[in-house]
């Protein structure tokens, strides 16, 4: 979401940590994830579009996003 907006989340498992997920996996990660970010304001999440676009409060974890992106190859295997 720090480079697109809004953001298929059809496609997160295809972000540059390759992290492979079982279907299983892919729905626990859309239906208990997803809405508590939105809950927190964090994102917007449209589950019938399999939309997620940046919150109104987004830019409260920007920050911490754009230091674990910018640091991602310093970080202990598994952390993202």
């Amino acid at each position: 979401m720090l480079d697109h907006n809004p953001q298929d989340v059809s496609e997160l498992s295809g972000v540059p940590w390759n992290i492979e997920e079982t279907e299983v996996e892919t729905l626990q990660k859309r239906h208990v994830h997803l809405p508590k970010l939105e809950d927190y304001g964090y994102i917007e999440w449209r589950p019938d579009e399999e939309v997620a676009v940046k919150g109104p409060r987004f830019d409260e974890i920007r920050l911490v996003l754009e230091l674990l992106d910018d640091h991602r190859d310093e970080l202990p295997d598994g952390w993202l």
